[in-house]
């Protein structure tokens, strides 16, 4: 049975009787620590409408937010920014389960004390990384279901983990009726192999990375194809990765569909290409969440 004696909950300042949901974490955090999921984000054709929308067609401001943000503000400020180049309308809300890190008001960002339920509020996008890492797996499914909850029409829960200063990152991207997409990324210089990532999936696969499970193909296969691409690692592993995912593509005979949107036909042997293929300081792969969960 783990240890959760440094996560213990809390008196609730927002919802009478009845308190924030989830448990205390560590809280470490780091300037541009998510800076990965950040610029995945605000890329997507789906929330970049999805924002529009609510100002345009809504006449209201759309709402992020960021549950469990640590023991500081700045990777809640600078998604709050990396949002605001959609539409200056954003309204951005942390949140934290630990009164002692509820801030005031900084820098147009809105703190709060409340947890997976959101503290009552309704949101377009909620963010919640490196939280349920340290959670036990089997309490994954009911926070995702808690915060899909509180999503309005059309929003998107983004979850996941990554490394001490964000150079592996992996997360989850889910809607009212579930999980859509796994997107792995990752400093082209920080791993020897695609699956060195593996130890920053997100809790709800981390424990499936063994052989027989979904995940695990997917990482031997991402390693074949880079190992099958080595002719091309005099360019640097950016080049080498770009044509290690043709391979990966061609090998690969997964159904697939949008981020945010249902699966679509697809020709054997390939699927819809879910990653961008713009050049990207970072290496990336989005996949369809039926390529990776058993």
């Amino acid at each position: 049975m783990p240890d959760h004696a440094h996560n213990q909950r809390v008196r609730s300042w927002s919802l009478a009787g009845s308190g924030p949901v989830g448990v205390r974490t560590r809280g470490t955090t780091a300037h541009n620590r998510l800076r990965k999921a950040d610029r995945w984000l605000v890329a997507q054709p789906q929330v970049q409408a999805l924002l529009r929308a609510a100002v345009v067609h809504e006449h209201r401001s759309p709402r992020a937010v960021d549950v469990g943000y640590g023991a500081s503000h700045t990777t809640t400020v600078e998604w709050a920014r990396w949002l605001r180049t959609i539409t200056p309308d954003v309204e951005v809300v942390g949140l934290e389960i630990d009164p002692d890190r509820v801030l005031p008001e900084r820098e147009g960002v809105r703190f709060a004390l409340g947890g997976f339920e959101l503290a009552g509020m309704r949101a377009d996008i909620i963010r919640a990384f490196n939280v349920l890492r340290q959670y036990d797996v089997n309490e994954v499914p009911a926070a995702w279901e808690m915060m899909c909850s509180r999503l309005r029409p059309g929003g998107i829960v983004i979850e996941g983990t990554c490394d001490e200063i964000g150079r592996r990152a992996t997360w989850v991207c889910l809607d009212a009726s579930g999980p859509q997409t796994l997107t792995l990324a990752w400093d082209p210089a920080d791993v020897a192999q695609p699956s060195d990532i593996a130890e920053r999936l997100p809790k709800a696969l981390i424990h499936c990375n063994t052989p027989g499970h979904r995940i695990h193909a997917v990482l031997r296969q991402m390693d074949d194809a880079w190992d099958r691409a080595a002719h091309l690692a005099v360019f640097g592993p950016r080049v080498r990765w770009r044509g290690a995912l043709d391979i990966f593509y061609d090998a690969t005979n997964i159904s697939a569909g949008t981020p945010l949107g249902p699966a679509r036909e697809h020709t054997p042997g390939q699927y819809r290409r879910l990653t961008p293929r713009r050049r990207l300081s970072d290496n990336s792969l989005t996949l369809p969440w039926s390529a990776v969960a058993d």
